[in-house]
């Protein structure tokens, strides 16, 4: 929001493997090339330079504002723990408007993050002339994040914007990209269906 994504997400902003689960290998696996760019990711993180905001008014919006928090989980790749999720929400927690904030704790690449999300995104549909445009818009806002880092991405009915720490990083004006990329965590095809189950539990009270 999250954000927390990512890299493959990320392999990691994006879930691959089932939450709660250390050690525990996906099923389909991933490449040993794979694993030794995710592991390469984790270990360290380069600054990070804010792309120009589009919507000036985002900046003065609090995307949590008005929702009811909802669940949260951890995501874990081989054994680490690489985030922590929470999900913001009104009353249908899979439609706009929501927020998903990803606390990290291993260090990642942005470009990595991207990447892992055009992948994790595939399955939702979608022609590939569309995931290459919306991979190549998010590896220019995602951030490389290191441990103690926050993204938040906000789910609005005309698409989805990033905080980064706190501050503006981007925006994706498009529904359909919105749909596809939150559906990553919350559509029920999701790679994670144990944090999927968590982030989707109904606040007590």
């Amino acid at each position: 929001m999250s954000s927390s994504l990512n890299s493959r997400i990320v392999d990691l902003v994006a879930p691959a493997a089932r939450c709660g689960e250390p050690g525990k290998t996906p099923k389909n696996g991933i490449a040993s090339a794979g694993r030794r760019r995710l592991l390469l990711a984790m270990s360290g993180g380069v600054a990070f330079g804010l792309p120009a905001i589009t919507s000036p008014a985002f900046a003065n919006t609090d995307p949590t504002a008005g929702l009811k928090r909802w669940g949260n989980g951890e995501f874990r790749r081989f054994g680490f723990l690489v985030y922590e999720a929470t999900l913001w929400a009104g009353d249908d927690p899979q439609r706009p408007p929501l927020a998903l904030r990803l606390d990290y704790k291993r260090n990642l690449s942005g470009v990595a993050i991207a990447e892992a999300s055009v992948k994790e995104m595939r399955p939702m549909g979608g022609d590939e002339a569309s995931l290459k445009r919306w991979g190549e818009q998010m590896a220019k806002i995602f951030p490389d994040v290191k441990a103690g880092d926050s993204i938040i991405g906000h789910y609005r009915p005309d698409g989805a914007a990033f905080i980064y720490n706190g501050r503006p990083a981007g925006e994706i004006m498009e529904p359909e990209f919105a749909r596809r990329f939150f559906g990553i965590w919350l559509d029920p095809r999701t790679s994670a269906p144990d944090l999927r189950a968590l982030l989707l539990r109904r606040p007590v009270g």
